[in-house]
C-alpha cells in the first residue's frame, strides 16, 4: 500500500499536504553482500546511508513530522544509529561522511526551497554531535559540518557568525594533535604543568566539587579493576583539574580525590578564560598518549572505558 501511495503522490514539498500522504518507509541502503570485513561494512553505511533520502530527485512531502515523506522520528532514529557508525570509522572516512552529508542536503536544498532535508540535518548534527549532553558527541564531526554551515548563503550573518564560532572553538585540540600545554596547581600551590605529567597515557579530566556526574566517573576510576590497575602501575595517570573560582569547595572534595592522581587547579583561568580548550559542561575527558597527542576528546564516560579497557 506505502508503494501505491509514493507512486500516487510525488509533489514537491511544497505542493502537496503531508495529511494526504501516507508516511514511506526509510529508503535503507545497505553495503554490498560480498562485502564481509565488518569495518568496511561500517565505512561503506558511513558514506551511504543517506543516498537515497537525500536524492535531489525525491519529491515527496515535508513539514514538521515528516522529511522528504519520511517520518521525522525515523529519520532521527538513522542518524543516531549512523553515529554511532561514524565512531566505528576511520577517522578520515568519518570526516569525509559529514562532509559528503553536507553536500547532498544542500543539494536537496537547492534543488527545492521548500524542502526541509538541509535544516533537518543541521538540527540532527547539533543535537547528537555537538550537545555536551549527547553520549554520541563529537565535537571534532560537528566543527567541520559547522564550518560548512557558516558559509551557507542562505543564513543571516548572526547565524553564520554561530557557526564559524562554534567550528573555531570544536578546532581546539583536535583528535590527533597535540594537546594544548597549561599551568595548574595542586592544594599546596605548587605548580606543574600538563606537559610535565609523564605516563604512556593521561586522563585529563575536568571536573567540579558537587558534580554528580563527575562522581560516577571517580567512582569508576577508583574501583574498576582494569582501569584502578593501570594507575597505580602508573601506565594511566589522572590529571584533575578545577577551573572554576570557588577554591574553598575544590579543597574541600580533597579526600575525595585519590592522592596518587595529580588534582589541581587553573590559578591563572587561562583554561576558562582564553578558551584554551572548549569546555562546555562539567565532567569533560580528554585521554592523551606518552607524547600527548589527543586519543578522545570530551568523550562520553563510556566510550572513554570502553578505550581504555582496549589498551
Amino acid at each position: 500500500m506505502a508503494a501505491v501511495s509514493a507512486v500516487l503522490i510525488v509533489a514537491g514539498c511544497g505542493q502537496r499536504k503531508a495529511e494526504q500522504f501516507q508516511a514511506l518507509p526509510f529508503p535503507d541502503v545497505l553495503p554490498p553482500a560480498m562485502m564481509e570485513d565488518p569495518q568496511d561494512r561500517a565505512e561503506y553505511m558511513a558514506q551511504n546511508m543517506w543516498n537515497s533520502l537525500t536524492d535531489p530527485s525525491r519529491t515527496y512531502p515535508c513539514d514538521s513530522l515528516l522529511v522528504s515523506g519520511v517520518r521525522r522520528t525515523d529519520v532521527e532514529q538513522k542518524f543516531a544509529n549512523w553515529t554511532q557508525v561514524l565512531g566505528m570509522s576511520s577517522r578520515p572516512v568519518a570526516e569525509k561522511s559529514v562532509s559528503r552529508l553536507y553536500d547532498r542536503a544542500l543539494a536537496c536544498e537547492k534543488k527545492d526551497t521548500s524542502s526541509n532535508v538541509f535544516e533537518t540535518f543541521a538540527s540532527l548534527v547539533d543535537k547528537y554531535l555537538f550537545d555536551p549532553n549527547s553520549p554520541l558527541r563529537d565535537e571534532d564531526l560537528y566543527g567541520a559540518y559547522a564550518s560548512r554551515l557558516a558559509a551557507y548563503e542562505g543564513y543571516t550573518e548572526v547565524q553564520k557568525e554561530k557557526y564559524a564560532r562554534d567550528a573555531r572553538l570544536c578546532a581546539l585540540n583536535k583528535v590527533g594533535t597535540k594537546a594544548a600545554d597549561f599551568r595548574f596547581a595542586d592544594r599546596r600551590g605548587k605548580i606543574s604543568t600538563l606537559y610535565g605529567v609523564e605516563a604512556p597515557y593521561t586522563l585529563l579530566f575536568f571536573s567540579n566539587p558537587g558534580c554528580e556526574a563527575c562522581m560516577s566517573i571517580i567512582n569508576v576510576l577508583k574501583e574498576d579493576p582494569q582501569i584502578s590497575g593501570m594507575i597505580s602501575s602508573g601506565r594511566l595517570k589522572v590529571l584533575n583539574i578545577y577551573i572554576d573560582e570557588d577554591l574553598d569547595a575544590w579543597r574541600s572534595y580533597m579526600p575525595i580525590y585519590p592522592d596518587e592522581w595529580y588534582n589541581g587547579f587553573d590559578p591563572d583561568f587561562v583554561i576558562r578564560n582564553e578558551t584554551l580548550y572548549n569546555v562546555r559542561a562539567i565532567p569533560s575527558l580528554y585521554l592523551l598518549d606518552s607524547e600527548k597527542t589527543v586519543l578522545l576528546k570530551d568523550a562520553p564516560e563510556n566510550r572513554m572505558f570502553d578505550y581504555l579497557y582496549g589498551l
